[in-house]
């Protein structure tokens, strides 16, 4: 009995997570349609957000805890899982055509983004003292790079995107309804699955550290793997991309920032500095794979290959941490 209620949490959070990945995604498609909005606007804004809103809640209430490990660890799990692991599965799915833009700026971005982070909280290496923090005034900083990438954003919206294919169309009440369901419907279904997984976690003895990187920043990234996977099951490769790109800056920029400034947060350099050079490698590779094979497209083989170097962190978290 012990085990039953965490695995229906778990089966339950899966089921929301599904169901409103599939709600996200056709209301975020009629509405890019109806308002001739670049759906690449819409998955790096409303659909990241969207998919964001787990990572958010986790880490607000683990930094008022104190809970450091948790912190970190969700965020750099689930944007290597993000990253590695969803896109490599949904590019498996369909192979994901990637925009211009996209490859010399949003990707860059976010390259940027993850060395202001790793920057920030190695004070040591500043000459700021041997601790390691994540202050409110870094968070700060986060957050006002933050608004610089949804300034930028702004411009996208007039951008006219390829459409290659049949979308259907809602009234625009109904489009903003089924992305407000589909949203609300992964945040509990997120909340639940990491509830579920957590609790069969500590049941199996898994430290808090390795549950951070690995359940509970897999439970988190669960909302994006639902949306990237349907969106490239419907074809729609600005919104599986865009989701991706846009959740690792929204969860590096402004659930670290809003983290940070809820309460400054200590970062334990010894246990996460490999994960965060495997993090800055992973979105290096993202950016190679835009020019190896066919030119900005993410092909079946180079989804293979990220999903093997996601294979080899975990194994990395499991049995050399």
């Amino acid at each position: 009995m012990g085990w039953l209620l965490p695995l229906v949490s778990l089966v339950a959070g899966i089921v929301l997570l599904v169901l409103g990945a599939e709600a996200l995604v056709r209301g975020a498609s009629s509405l890019a349609k109806e308002m001739s909005i670049s759906e690449i606007a819409i998955g790096l804004t409303v659909v990241a957000l969207g998919t964001s809103a787990p990572e958010l809640v986790v880490n607000t209430f683990a930094a008022a805890r104190g809970h450091s490990s948790i912190v970190f660890g969700n965020i750099i799990g689930s944007n290597m899982a993000n990253t590695l692991l969803i896109l490599g599965i949904a590019a498996l799915i369909y192979p994901l055509s990637v925009q211009r833009n996209t490859v010399w700026r949003e990707i860059p971005f976010l390259l940027v983004a993850t060395l202001v982070v790793f920057f920030l909280v190695h004070d040591c290496w500043r000459g700021a003292g041997a601790a390691d923090w994540l202050s409110r005034k870094d968070g700060l900083v986060l957050l006002g790079l933050f608004a610089i990438f949804v300034i930028y954003t702004f411009g996208l919206f007039r951008v006219e995107s390829s459409d290659q294919y049949e979308v259907r169309t809602y009234r625009l009440w109904v489009s903003v309804v089924m992305m407000g369901a589909g949203m609300g419907a992964l945040l509990f279904g997120g909340r639940f699955a990491v509830n579920g997984a957590v609790e069969i976690a500590r049941g199996l003895g898994i430290s808090q550290k390795l549950i951070a990187s690995t359940v509970i920043a897999g439970g988190t990234s669960l909302p994006e793997l639902a949306t990237s996977a349907v969106a490239a099951y419907r074809k729609r490769c600005d919104i599986a991309v865009g989701n991706i790109v846009g959740s690792n800056i929204f969860n590096l920029l402004m659930v670290l920032g809003i983290s940070s400034v809820v309460r400054p947060v200590s970062h334990p350099s010894s246990s996460f500095n490999v994960d965060w050079y495997m993090l800055i490698l992973a979105t290096m590779i993202l950016f190679v794979a835009m020019f190896t094979g066919k030119r900005r497209k993410l092909d079946r083989w180079e989804a293979l290959l990220m999903l093997v170097c996601y294979a080899w962190y975990i194994g990395y978290l499991v049995y050399v941490r």
